[in-house]
């Protein structure tokens, strides 16, 4: 087989081949329609997001610009069914082709459940929604934040329902609930309720409200996103989730402390009714002052009736009179028996104190008090004995603690003087450089000074023309006919007396410089341009 057919093909560049397979490329499949499964999902700071589309056998790659991304409102993750809409083209960079998609939609309802199902079973085996961890709702807070959008019906049927209730402060944290970013703002609300402190300028919220009207399982996708669902599975103020509709479920839902069908019905779980409360006090009051009369009633009528039953003071006072009226009459009896057996009793110690045993007594006590001194002035001696001991140990260990007290405050003031003398000669040293760089620095600051002085000005050949008043004269014009001019040289000053100004003809104007173009190359042009 010969090579003379090929050697006869056309020469092409690599970019000129890259060129006709994308003419070929975009002119075959200008528009098409693919559905597959997302993988590999990039948002790029530039705001464009490229991604890999794919099924079971094949990948194609495919690019979302940044405008058409920012009308796209659901999340792309990996692992996502979807049918998007776009032009097949190339990229001669890589030798690949690609999709660049113009309208991107989940591939129906059951591929955005299906994911929801998986974000909800990981997150409830993170313990996110566990009635545990849920908190209890305050009966009457004082302040109520909002998170929602401000330009809704929401904020407005929460404002309404709240005032028809029981008015309260509320703060109202604005986001977007839907589209592009929405996610991080509803997220950024909550945790940013939550980091106010309890008593600073603007108060912290004792309930949040996050909430939004109904609409599409996509309008309500900013509420599945694990972002939001994490900031109100931490929150620390009790949440309410006034997501959509009755029928609406999000997974918000599962994490707030309280779910509420509606953002109405959120607003009458925050508050009771003031009117209802205030009949449940004044009917509690009432029954209360009831049953205080109801038993004040019945005390008294037991009183009435424990008053009947008790006993007459006559009757209480008849046996204490009759015992009274006994003990009197058997005391004179009592009386005369006790000093008899008193007198008998002095009689009989009478008989056995004699001056005998007085002298044995004292005799007796006298030898014990003897006794007793010569105890005491021998404890004495042995006292100051062993105090004179002690006294005399402690002279000696105090006259060597003295001695050794002395020698190391006489090294402490050597080792002083030493110190003293080095920071002297430091101190010296230091002023002398400090002395040498002032001289430096007022000798160049002298240099300075004669270098900018008129008068050096003056000895180059210059003079200083002033006025009568002394005032200099620096133009022709502030001079007029026979003004009297004191000029000043270097070596003195001249009287003078002023013509008439001569004027200085004007400078011609300056040309502008012609602005090269940047496109000029200085070599003309073949079509006379």
């Amino acid at each position: 087989m010969t090579d003379a057919p090929r050697l006869n093909l056309v020469e092409m560049t690599v970019s000129e081949l890259s060129a006709a397979l994308k003419r070929t490329v975009e002119d075959a499949y200008g528009w098409v329609r693919v559905r597959g499964e997302l993988g590999n999902v990039k948002y790029h700071s530039s705001g464009h997001v490229y991604l890999d589309l794919k099924d079971d056998k094949a990948c194609l790659a495919g690019v979302i610009w940044r405008m058409t991304a920012q009308r796209i409102r659901l999340k792309l993750e990996a692992g996502l069914e979807v049918v998007v809409t776009g032009r097949l083209t190339t990229y001669p960079g890589q030798s690949k082709y690609q999709i660049v998609i113009d309208t991107l939609e989940p591939a129906g309802l059951g591929a955005l459940m299906a994911l929801v199902e998986e974000r909800k079973r990981k997150l409830a085996a993170e313990g996110l929604f566990d009635e545990a961890r849920k908190q209890l709702l305050p009966f009457l807070p004082e302040v109520i934040g909002v998170v929602t959008s401000p330009t809704g019906a929401v904020i407005r049927d929460i404002l309404h329902r709240l005032a028809d209730r029981f008015p309260r402060r509320v703060l109202v944290w604005p986001v977007r609930v839907q589209g592009e970013g929405s996610a991080e703002q509803v997220a950024a609300a909550i945790r940013g309720f939550n980091a106010l402190p309890a008593k600073g300028r603007i108060p912290r919220p004792d309930l949040m409200i996050v909430g939004r009207g109904g609409g599409s399982l996509e309008d309500l996708w900013s509420f599945n996103e694990e972002i939001v669902v994490r900031a109100a599975a931490e929150s620390m103020i009790p949440l309410i989730s006034a997501v959509g509709h009755e029928t609406d479920v999000t997974l918000i839902d599962f994490a707030a402390d309280r779910r509420a069908p509606t953002p109405t019905a959120a607003a009458e779980i925050a508050v009771p009714v003031r009117a209802e409360l205030i009949g449940q006090v004044e009917t509690f009051a009432r029954r209360g002052f009831n049953a205080w009369r109801r038993g004040a009633d019945a005390r008294r009528t037991e009183l009435r009736a424990a008053a009947r039953a008790l006993p007459t003071p006559q009757n209480l006072l008849a046996q204490p009179w009759q015992r009274l009226d006994g003990l009197g009459e058997r005391l004179p009896r009592a009386l005369r028996a006790n000093a008899q057996i008193h007198r008998t009793q002095y009689h009989s110690l009478a008989g056995r104190l004699t001056v005998g045993a007085l002298r044995q007594r004292v005799a007796r006590d006298r030898g014990r008090l003897d006794a007793m001194i010569m105890r005491a002035r021998h404890g004495v001696r042995v006292l100051g004995e062993r105090r004179g001991e002690r006294f005399a140990a402690l002279s000696a260990r105090l006259a060597v603690g003295v001695r050794s007290n002395v020698e190391a405050h006489r090294g402490r003031i050597r080792r002083d003087d030493e110190r003293v003398a080095a920071l002297i000669a430091r101190a010296r040293r230091a002023i002398v450089g400090v002395i040498e760089r002032r001289d430096a620095r007022l000798l160049h600051a002298a240099q300075v000074l004669a270098a900018l002085s008129y008068q050096g000005v003056l000895a180059r050949g210059f003079a200083l023309v002033r006025d009568p008043a002394g005032k200099p004269l620096r133009t022709a014009s502030a001079v007029r006919p026979g003004l009297r001019l004191d000029i000043e040289f270097a070596d003195g000053r001249v009287g003078a007396i002023a013509d008439a100004p001569r004027m200085r003809p004007p400078a011609p104007p300056l040309r502008p410089r012609r602005r090269r173009d940047p496109g000029d190359t200085g070599q003309g042009s073949l079509f006379g341009a």
